[in-house]
């Protein structure tokens, strides 16, 4: 049996993320700050957990009721409310880094003693091609025309991150994943690809054997070179 935590479990990326972990055979632990908005998750069979990434107590709570974990798969994130240099402050950058960057922080060092028992631990971040600067600056891109500052930032400083934690902990797989222009709450529902192809790289990430790579960015097509 392979225990899962999903944190932001409720919706978009995350729930599909969990109705395709609970598919492949995982029990799945759907992380949500409130667990009123977890009928979706409870629905595909998702153990319902509550838990804030912001909040050390809560994860702190969230853990002491997990029996094992073999796959950590951080997919809480939020977009922020600055989207050019204008409307730009330290509020507004300290806000998105606390939950997408400081959040993975906090949730993957609660989760380290559980994972350290697993025979085969995984880690997965939730990363986004607009913290890739190669993306952000080729016109080709879908992330080219994005300008938020927090939330490439953010995103940016979470592959650095993944490569560290990869380098630290080598008898475990840890790796990022981009989901692309997916349509979700995000943007809208303006992306040009489906939650389930949105996914397709966390879930190929999420099920790797101890021989799968570690260390790396991945989108749905397979590794995005360094």
């Amino acid at each position: 049996m392979t225990i899962t935590l999903i944190t932001g479990a409720n919706r978009s990326l995350g729930l599909e993320t969990t109705r395709r972990l609970i598919d492949a055979g995982h029990t799945v632990h759907a992380g949500m700050r409130d667990p009123a908005d977890g009928d979706a998750a409870r629905a595909l069979g998702a153990h319902v957990l509550q838990l804030d990434v912001t909040d050390s107590a809560s994860v702190e709570a969230a853990f002491a009721r997990l029996p094992g974990l073999d796959v950590l798969v951080n997919n809480a994130g939020i977009l922020g409310t600055a989207f050019g240099v204008d409307d730009l402050d330290v509020a507004d950058l300290s806000s998105v880094l606390e939950t997408n960057v400081l959040g993975v922080v906090r949730v993957t060092q609660a989760a380290l003693p559980l994972l350290r028992r697993s025979a085969g631990a995984v880690i997965v971040n939730v990363a986004s091609g607009v913290g890739w600067p190669r993306y952000l600056v080729d016109e080709t891109h879908d992330e080219y025309p994005v300008k938020a500052v927090p939330y490439a930032a953010s995103k940016a400083a979470l592959i650095a991150l993944t490569v560290q934690y990869a380098k630290n902990l080598p008898d475990m797989r840890v790796n990022a994943s981009d989901p692309g222009y997916t349509a979700t709450d995000f943007n809208r529902h303006s992306g040009h690809q489906t939650v389930t192809e949105g996914t397709d790289a966390t879930v190929a990430l999420a099920t790797i054997g101890r021989d799968g790579p570690t260390g790396e960015f991945h989108d749905r097509k397979g590794r995005i070179e360094f």
